[in-house]
């Protein structure tokens, strides 16, 4: 006599954290729920509300129910993408610098000077700026925040440098690299170089980047460079 089979209950999912949770496949994997998609238009968004607040209220008064207010998204929602405050704030500044590309203008000096330029005009933003000195200033205080800084701000814009070097070398400018560790402390040398020092005239001396002194400066970078060709 075959055994008694257990009853044959409607396929539906089951609720966690008042949310219906996806159901699983045949082979007893989680299957991806059918809801909506992420919504793009809601991460700019949020991510354009954030950098709002921080520039109006500061780090200390920035909360995740101000940034869902303004965004006009669930805070619930929010927390779905960003679980915390320093998540977002550092992916918010982060989409700004995803902005810069590195062109390729058939020369060295004038990729560096395109680049200088663009991430002038970045900086000169009140709201880059803003978000900025806050985050910087709350990173000094918090080393897991400075961490994520160096994540997903910092390391990532490093591939400029790579992007303009490789460019460089296919058209003969500079010389192949011979030793990765080096070269990659040059990429990290010649980062810091540049990003410091526009930084630094923008957000602590106030002063203009004009397009002489981008010249200046580009000259002073490539002087360690002699084969370079000109």
């Amino acid at each position: 006599m075959p055994a008694p089979q257990p009853p044959v209950t409607p396929d539906r999912p089951t609720v966690r954290d008042g949310l219906p949770a996806a159901p699983e496949s045949p082979d007893g994997t989680t299957a991806r729920a059918k809801g909506r998609p992420r919504s793009a238009a809601a991460d700019r968004a949020i991510l354009d509300a954030t950098r709002e607040a921080l520039a109006e209220l500061g780090w200390g008064g920035l909360t995740m129910g101000h940034v869902a207010t303004r965004a006009k998204v669930a805070k619930t929602t929010l927390y779905r993408r960003w679980p915390s405050k320093n998540e977002l704030v550092v992916d918010a500044v982060a989409s700004l610098f995803d902005e810069l590309v590195m062109p390729d203008l058939g020369s060295l000096r004038a990729d560096i000077e395109a680049v200088v330029s663009q991430f002038a005009a970045l900086l000169a933003r009140p709201e880059t700026q803003a978000a900025l000195l806050a985050l910087f200033a709350e990173g000094t205080r918090d080393p897991q925040l400075r961490r994520r800084i160096r994540e997903a701000i910092v390391d990532p814009q490093k591939r400029l440098v790579r992007q303009g070097r490789a460019a460089a070398q296919v058209r003969g400018e500079l010389a192949p690299d011979c030793d990765e560790t080096a070269a990659c402390e040059e990429v990290d040398i010649i980062f810091d170089t540049i990003a410091g020092t526009v930084e630094h005239r923008v957000l602590v001396s106030g002063e203009p980047i004009t397009a002489e002194w981008t010249r200046r400066f580009t000259d002073l970078l490539l002087g360690p460079f002699p084969s370079l060709v000109p």
